[in-house]
């Protein structure tokens, strides 16, 4: 453990854990605290950022990050880069696409990809399954555009992970094209908070206490049932997803959240890596540059958009292939 994911810990253990410890949510008070620690890296030089904020985005609203020498339109240089569809965190209620910057602007040069980071809708003006609805459309939208679905993985970190799994579960059972893998960062998957890591992990936390998940869950159910498997998708089916990646912090109160989902995906036959590191806080690749574990989880996070993309590529190109030769 870096002298930097320490001081990270403290930090987040004065400065956030306080507010999870509290009996009620305040919506706008996160929000506003959020706003107000936004730091924005900058641009990483050779890509550039495009905020697509306008209704007539809809439904890519949020921001791409992209080699500057690549189209956005979905012609052919965009079909032939990775392409990696955000879900940011935040319990479905708070945080956006400029919140997480840090993590974006460093995942997309590692991984020679242009990213668009969703800015989905946030409860509880929007409630479940609105943030679902959102990223579903906005897969259905890359693919419209002409983005080969082999060549997208679609990730996100926290609730924006267990929305990430979850999108993937529905586009299955929409029968829509499924995209390369999902790489997932401390992924939020039962909102029914039934891991034994919420009280396991309850004193070690530097960020969460166990009982503020429930609080967050009701905020972004309303009357839906906390097992949906499209919102806590550790209650899904699993079969047929494409590889997952996650990666987890071994204090953290959410990380049977993980374990159990890599459990049952591996049952389910699904090409699953499931990464728990020492002692790190919640979402740590967030901390980079700053934090060489950080840096050494974006490095790792990176080489699956790679391998999952570029595996994806060959199959698809192998069956086209056999196809014709069948049809010959």
């Amino acid at each position: 453990m870096s002298w930097q994911s320490a001081l990270a810990c403290w930090y987040l253990r004065r400065q956030f854990r306080p507010e999870t410890l509290k009996p009620h949510i305040n919506v706008e008070r996160a929000r506003a605290l959020t706003s107000k620690r936004v730091w924005s890296p900058r641009v990483p030089p050779g890509w550039r950022l495009r905020e697509t904020y306008g209704a007539h985005d809809a439904p890519l609203l949020g921001e791409w990050l992209e080699p500057a020498s690549t189209a956005l339109d979905g012609g052919p240089a965009g079909a032939a880069t990775p392409t990696v569809l955000y879900c940011h965190g935040g319990g479905y209620y708070f945080c956006s696409p400029r919140t997480h910057r840090s993590l974006t602007f460093a995942l997309a040069p590692r991984a020679n990809a242009r990213l668009f980071s969703l800015d989905y809708r946030l409860a509880p003006e929007h409630r479940f399954p609105a943030a679902l609805d959102d990223a579903t459309a906005a897969y259905r939208q890359l693919l419209a555009m002409g983005t080969a679905p082999g060549s997208i993985v679609i990730a996100g970190d926290s609730a924006g992970g267990g929305l990430a799994l979850a999108t993937l579960v529905a586009l299955r059972d929409a029968g829509a094209p499924m995209p390369a893998g999902g790489l997932l960062f401390s992924p939020w998957t039962d909102l029914a908070t039934t891991g034994a890591s919420l009280r396991i992990n309850d004193s070690v936390d530097p960020m969460f206490c166990g009982a503020a998940i429930e609080r967050a869950a009701r905020v972004y159910l309303g009357d839906a049932p906390a097992t949906h498997p499209y919102a806590s998708p550790v209650y899904a089916d699993l079969h047929g997803l494409p590889p997952l990646f996650m990666m987890a912090g071994s204090t953290e109160v959410l990380l049977d959240d993980a374990r159990r989902v890599a459990d049952n995906a591996r049952a389910a036959g699904v090409d699953c890596e499931c990464e728990v590191w020492k002692k790190m806080p919640h979402v740590w690749p967030m901390f980079a540059p700053f934090m060489p574990e950080a840096n050494r989880a974006l490095d790792r996070a990176a080489a699956f958009v790679r391998r999952a993309t570029r595996r994806a590529t060959l199959a698809a190109h192998a069956a086209q292939a056999s196809g014709v030769t069948s049809s010959v």
